[in-house]
């Protein structure tokens, strides 16, 4: 029994000497390296959504905000599902390049594909900062647009702006501030959408007729007259023209300074 006693002694010694030096050398043996994770990809994007910020600012910011966060006439970016839902620019790319006449938006076909592709990054890059922090401002409500004065917005529309040409604050823009409100106003006072277009023909006999533009490429015109019929002519030799509302508020793009667009709203707003 002793012996027995002895062997299953130096047994368990044996067998804790062996345990306890595969612990050691597990613990010794060295670990698989990490592979350090690369910052040239992160530097290279942070360096185009630089370059893409000179570019939204100059193009964009106008509409937009600075911060991408919603403007005083366009929406916010960084809620857009249009920009969740891009993937490497398959979906903005369409629309910086083609624009959204409907919605107001124009379109910027000079940008070339490198400056695209900075303007998405920047873009991607505001929308990842906004999410980011909650709490933060993500629109404009209706008090930022009210910071204006009124009185000089109604000098405006009356002298430089040239608005009372087109439009009267007793006719069509009687209660437009109950209608619309504010992103939405502001949008109709920049870019009116669905603004009709009207034509005035003259005939080879001489006859004078007006409608509503309904047709126009490089070998037709056509309206919608009075009585709602559809009339068109051959543009070769015909004498006709085409007063189109939108026209004059592009054409007005660039001469509006911050405080006329401020001021002009602020006048509007008290048309209700």
């Amino acid at each position: 029994m002793m012996g027995a006693v002895a062997y299953r002694s130096k047994f368990s010694t044996l067998t804790l000497f062996i345990l306890l030096n595969a612990g050691f050398l597990t613990a010794q043996a060295p670990k698989p390296a990490t592979p350090k994770k690369s910052s040239a990809s992160a530097s290279a994007s942070s360096e185009a959504a630089g370059r893409g910020k000179t570019l939204f600012q100059r193009d964009c910011a106008f509409c937009h905000g600075r911060d991408a966060m919603g403007g005083e006439s366009g929406p916010d970016l960084t809620r857009s599902r249009l920009v969740g839902g891009d993937v490497g620019g398959d979906k903005i790319r369409a629309v910086v390049t083609n624009g959204r006449p409907d919605k107001g938006m124009p379109a910027f076909p000079k940008l070339q594909p490198p400056q695209l592709a900075d303007l998405i990054a920047f873009i991607h890059d505001q929308k990842k900062n906004a999410s980011s922090k909650a709490g933060a401002r993500r629109g404009v409500d209706v008090a930022d647009l009210q910071t204006g004065n009124a009185d000089a917005g109604k000098a405006y529309f009356n002298g430089p702006g040239k608005c009372s040409s087109c439009h009267s604050p007793t006719g069509d823009l009687a209660g437009v501030a109950s209608r619309y409100i504010g992103l939405e106003l502001e949008k109709r006072m920049l870019y009116p959408e669905n603004a009709k277009s009207k034509l005035t023909v003259t005939t080879s006999s001489g006859q004078t007729l007006t409608g509503t533009l309904a047709y126009k490429d490089e070998f037709h015109v056509g309206m919608i007259d009075a009585d709602g019929w559809y009339k068109s002519w051959p543009v070769e030799g015909l004498q006709y023209k085409i007063d189109s509302p939108a026209d004059a508020h592009v054409e007005q793009f660039p001469k509006y300074t911050d405080d006329d667009i401020h001021n002009l709203m602020a006048y509007l707003q008290t048309l209700k």
